[in-house]
């Protein structure tokens, strides 16, 4: 059962269209496993539709829809077609995020983060929001943080305790720099997130002081 949802306001800027890539991924992939979220998301987009019917219809060329249409032809790459994912990664990762991943997870670089985890970047149109996949091992132990900017977590495989809570598939987690939280994950298996950062962490303590300030998104 999924316990842990986005905030309302970011659903409604995900359902009006006004978050950003990063949170919108996040979300989109969380309702995609959360039917009360999914219904709340349609809610909103029924109130917006009922407001846009009431404005006046604008008049457009006759061309302007042929032209739209030429363009996306010219913008399509000859070859559209990509890899399909195996059985696993099609059973773990949600639609919305799988048009990130592209391929089987077996096949992501993924990249050794200290022995804690392992890390593969998605592609995001922007470059000052950081959108990753995460592996991390049973019972691992996160470094003690807060954060610069904002971090968005979904959780997709496995699960984690931080604090007092419990986080499991489909739950999500948004933090910010009021936040300071250490990460434990479950001893039974691998935990697998997406993980959306707008700015580095702060690791705290002494050897936090030490590598802040080699920390990047």
């Amino acid at each position: 059962m999924i316990r842990h949802h986005p905030p309302f306001e970011m659903i409604v800027d995900y359902a009006t269209g006004v978050s950003g890539e990063g949170v919108a991924l996040a979300v989109a992939t969380h309702a995609a496993l959360c039917p009360m979220c999914r219904a709340q998301i349609a809610d909103v987009e029924a109130v917006g539709g009922a407001l846009l019917e009431e404005i006046e219809p604008a008049p457009i060329s006759d061309g302007l829809l042929a032209s739209i249409m030429d363009r996306l032809d010219d913008e399509l790459p000859a070859d559209a077609r990509k890899p399909r994912p195996d059985r696993e990664t099609a059973r773990l990762i949600p639609s919305p995020l799988l048009r990130y991943v592209e391929s089987s997870l077996a096949d992501q670089p993924w990249r050794s983060v200290g022995r804690m985890f392992h890390e593969v970047r998605l592609p995001l149109s922007g470059k000052n929001v950081k959108a990753s996949l995460m592996k991390l091992r049973p019972g691992s132990l996160m470094p003690r943080h807060t954060h610069r900017g904002h971090e968005v977590t979904v959780v997709l495989a496995g699960g984690y305790r931080d604090g007092d809570q419990q986080y499991a598939r489909g739950d999500f987690s948004a933090k910010d720099s009021a936040d300071m939280h250490q990460p434990i994950v479950d001893d039974d298996g691998e935990c697998l997130c997406l993980v959306i950062l707008d700015a580095p962490l702060r690791l705290t303590g002494a050897v936090g002081r030490l590598v802040n300030p080699f920390l990047r998104i």
